[in-house]
């Protein structure tokens, strides 16, 4: 078969200005340790650890508020406040996502991405998603964005060192102009060169965000602005010399370990790079009709979501990958893919809420969604006839669905759901359950949910300046159904447990000819999984453990994933000196996971591929970590994969995707009050 393109000119790369932004960032952290360092004066700590003033309370000023006050708001509207404790949840959250990430294996650069030890399971969604998973761990979907409520302006600022050059930064600020109106602002910014060749991650997160209530609470607003672009160099993996030489270390070379330095090592090419970039502007506002006075009246309230997204991926190479690594190309030189959507939602609802009946929402909405190519391709048969292959899927659909949940004398009633009634896809979900909770130690909740959906876009149609990416697909609906239990039981252990069978699985997979293409299982697959998470404490010696087991049944070698996962911390943790000016908290971290065959990742697309002849873990990685809080500071010291630093490193996180070795990092999360 021969082929043709013809191509359209694509935008110019956006310049990014990340050095400018950390610097500025750095500054700001400098500025703000100077301020804090001023006055005297020892610091009074409330019974629960925190810090209520910045120097000694003098009778002429008013007290500050207590740290219930500071109230952050989910986009469910579940309300937190502030937590300035120094827990190993903390720790286990102290790393570049920002989250516990016990069932991700980090690939060996600060920002690249990460291999699933247990699949990813996306939110509820009725329209296909946008591809290059594989780039999405970082990226804030509208859920991931929270709104606050402070009597006082609040400050967060996060650090981390990196691997070589660069920092990770987080910095966040937030205000109530008044009592009915928050703003809030916060960039995170990474850069790390890594230590293996064309390794560089540059990526950054800007949001900015917007909540208000008229002064009879008749009317609410929330909205939010968020712009992300997540750019990553690509080296293919280590090449099969590379690969000799990692494993060669310290075995053939004598004392002289050229090999030790990591940025000698072969990689498979060092001229190519993805970024991801988005941005979104969202609102949710509504209008109480009938405003709820006190906790047995009635409440009625209609509302508005408005979620304008667009995204973009593009990968960029000098010249194409030599030794037919990823296939021809058209192009001898220069090659450019770059895809885009544009997703345009609206959401009307209607609110009902009632102390006996619960709260009920209906809801109708519409999407506009237009993905696709700037380029038109043609392919040519051996007879000679042209088939043109789309380069765009655009349309509306139309959907309606509902919420509902009550609480009654410990027990949760809860359900939602979505269809699409109109328009080129189809796709649903429906989620209910129901929870009792006994006491403040004891709770249990059951949930059941199904779910049909298209494969993200990337299975659909992808179009590439290599040959061999590019196809139309018109798969059937991924389907799912699952079943949920999470039992809680204070000081002895939760366990999370589910059962799933899935339809039609989509996943990429290497053909006989090692070439990356789209496939759809035929038979079911059933996964069942357990979690464990249990912690003791004695004296001031504690021991937290998290234990995974995952079975699967059908779907042979393709839904790949480790049998078990463990993860096991010993700490030691005391507060020091005068009146318990410093928290202190030191220990061990355990985590295992059985050796499986791990995805692989494939750089053009930006997502894994199954694969099943290489197998990845079975080997332990100890972490010693060295934590402290003094005030509204938490300090953090690690040593990662301390293991390694004694022995021959030659794991790896994916096929081809060296582990990272023993490294020395540090850190910081600070908030202060004004």
């Amino acid at each position: 078969m021969n082929y043709f393109r013809q191509k359209s000119i694509f935008l110019p790369q956006f310049n990014l200005l990340m050095r400018k932004k950390i610097i500025f960032v750095i500054a700001l952290v400098s500025c703000s340790l100077i301020w804090a360092q001023e006055g005297e004066g020892e610091t009074p700590v409330s019974s629960d650890g925190l810090t209520r003033n910045f120097s000694a309370p003098r009778k002429d000023k008013k007290e500050k508020p207590p740290i219930t006050d500071y109230k952050i708001i989910s986009i469910k509207s579940d309300t937190t406040y502030v937590d300035t404790t120094l827990t190993l949840l903390k720790d286990y959250k102290f790393n570049y996502l920002r989250r516990d990430d016990f069932e991700l294996l980090p690939i060996n650069n600060v920002g690249q991405t990460y291999n699933s030890l247990a699949k990813r399971e996306e939110r509820d969604h009725i329209l296909p998603l946008f591809g290059a998973r594989a780039r999405h761990f970082n990226f804030m979907e509208a859920d991931d964005i929270n709104y606050y409520h402070v009597p006082t302006p609040l400050t967060e600022l996060y650090f981390k060192t990196t691997f070589e050059q660069g920092q990770q930064l987080d910095a966040f600020f937030t205000v109530n102009t008044s009592p009915r109106l928050n703003l809030s602002i916060a960039y995170k910014g990474v850069r790390s060169l890594g230590k293996y060749q064309h390794a560089l991650t540059s990526t950054g997160n800007f949001r900015s965000t917007l909540s208000y209530h008229t002064k009879n609470n008749r009317y609410q607003i929330r909205t939010h602005f968020v712009s992300q672009d997540l750019l990553n160099e690509e080296n293919g993996g280590l090449s099969s010399e590379g690969i000799d030489q990692y494993l060669a270390r310290g075995e053939f070379l004598g004392e002289e370990d050229e090999f030790a330095d990591r940025g000698s090592i072969t990689v498979n090419f060092e001229n190519a790079e993805s970024i991801l970039l988005g941005k979104r502007w969202y609102l949710n506002h509504q209008y109480n009709i009938i405003r709820k006075t006190d906790s047995s009246s009635t409440a009625l309230a209609v509302g508005h979501i408005l979620d304008i997204t667009d995204k973009s991926f593009q990968f960029d190479q000098t010249t194409p990958a030599t030794d037919n690594l990823l296939g021809e190309a058209y192009e001898s030189g220069a090659l450019s893919d770059k895809v885009a959507l544009e997703d345009f939602s609206n959401q009307v609802f209607l609110d009902f809420s009632n102390k006996w009946l619960g709260h009920l929402r209906i809801l109708g909405g519409s999407s506009n969604y237009n993905y696709g190519y700037n380029t038109i391709l043609t392919q040519v048969d051996s007879e000679g006839a042209e088939t043109n292959i789309t380069n765009r899927l655009k349309g509306d659909v139309y959907s309606v669905g509902g919420e509902y949940e009550n609480y009654y004398k410990g027990f949760e009633l809860f359900a939602d759901g979505k269809t699409i009634v109109s328009g080129d896809f189809d796709g649903y979900y429906a989620n209910a359950g129901a929870g009792y909770q006994l006491n403040d130690k004891y709770s249990l909740q059951g949930k059941i949910s199904v779910n049909s959906v298209a494969p993200n876009y990337n299975f659909l149609l992808y179009q590439s300046d290599y040959v061999n990416y590019n196809w139309q697909n018109d798969f059937d609906n991924v389907e799912t159904q699952k079943l949920q239990i999470n039992l809680k039981a204070k000081n002895i252990a939760n366990i999370e447990a589910s059962y799933a069978t899935i339809s039609n699985y989509t996943y990429f997979a290497k053909n006989a000819d090692s070439i990356t293409v789209p496939l759809q299982a035929s038979e079911n697959i059933d996964v069942l999984k357990v979690k464990l998470t249990n912690s003791f404490k004695y004296w001031k010696i504690g021991l937290v453990n998290t234990v995974m087991y995952q079975n699967v049944q059908g779907g042979d070698q393709i839904y790949n994933v480790p049998e078990i996962i463990t993860r096991n911390s010993l700490y030691y943790e005391d507060h020091w000196f005068k009146k318990k000016a410093l928290f202190l908290q030191a220990g061990v971290t355990f985590k295992y996971f059985s050796s499986y065959n791990g995805d692989a990742y494939d750089p053009v697309l930006s997502e894994f591929y199954v694969q099943n002849d290489e197998e990845i873990g079975g080997f332990p990685q100890i972490d010693l970590f060295f934590n402290a809080k003094v005030r509204q500071t938490r300090v953090y010291f690690k040593v990662e994969n301390f293991g390694e630093a004694f022995s021959q490193n030659n794991e790896f996180s994916a096929p081809g995707y060296a582990y990272r070795d023993a490294v020395i990092r540090f850190g910081l999360v600070w908030n202060f009050f004004l």
